[in-house]
């Protein structure tokens, strides 16, 4: 059993599956604290929210902890034909691999599958679901802008492990991030699978707004394209299109 903050189907807000359909399954708790993070709480949900109609800010509660059928039985609720697939977000999904080894088998029907959102932090549990998995969004932490050490070794062991399904690597930059750092990202990424699509997301600023940071951004993006085929800048559109 384990903590679900919410269900929902909405638009994948980042990434290069920008605007495809999926339903949300986010997952309590995250073994990182991001200083830009908007999802970190310190508060156990007593309640999963289970959105009623799209987008419509009307829920219902069930208590805490769920089980992996009663996950499954909320998630058929929505058309899954019509959704691109099924995103499992959080926090950091990653922290309960048995959870997801359960709860994957009984989800059929969306368009592609699987879709994870990982901190890319946790290349052990993912050892364990990988085969069940279909999409990897992973990110590759910056200091700059997490306020928190290096992980360069853990993502590197994380995208060999990843690097058989089809991933993109995110990194979320600000106006502190620096060329040294995108270029070892870029050489986690070239070292294991030189054609992965590097995602540059600007942090993330009040209505989405990237306050002083637009110039900074595309030069980064200039620095990564001089080793990197596919690099691509793209905000948090769900922030500026008002969508969870």
């Amino acid at each position: 059993m384990v903590h679900i903050s919410e269900v929902f189907s909405s638009v994948q807000g980042e990434g290069p599956l920008l605007g495809c359909r999926q339903i949300f399954i986010r997952l309590y708790g995250c073994n990182l604290r991001c200083s830009y993070c908007d999802t970190f709480s310190k508060n156990t949900p007593a309640y999963c929210r289970i959105e009623n109609s799209p987008n419509r800010k009307q829920y219902r509660l069930l208590p805490n902890p769920l089980k992996p059928g009663d996950i499954a039985t909320i998630v058929a609720g929505f058309d899954l034909a019509r959704h691109h697939s099924v995103s499992l977000t959080g926090g950091e999904p990653l922290l309960y691999p048995s959870l997801i080894r359960e709860l994957v088998p009984l989800i059929k029907g969306t368009r592609k599958g699987i879709y994870l959102e990982t901190n890319g932090t946790l290349p052990d549990a993912l050892a364990e679901v990988i085969d069940l998995i279909d999409i990897v969004a992973m990110d590759i932490k910056l200091p700059s802008t997490t306020g928190l050490p290096p992980y360069w070794e853990k993502h590197r062991r994380f995208l060999e492990i990843a690097a058989s399904k089809t991933t993109f690597v995110k990194v979320v930059a600000g106006e502190n991030s620096t060329f040294a750092e995108i270029d070892k990202a870029i050489d986690i990424i070239t070292g294991v699978k030189a054609d992965t699509v590097l995602v540059i997301q600007p942090v993330n600023k009040t209505g989405g707004v990237m306050g002083k940071t637009p110039g900074h951004i595309l030069d980064l993006q200039e620095q990564a394209l001089k080793r990197l085929a596919d690099v691509r800048i793209i905000p948090q559109a769900h922030k500026i299109l008002g969508f969870p």
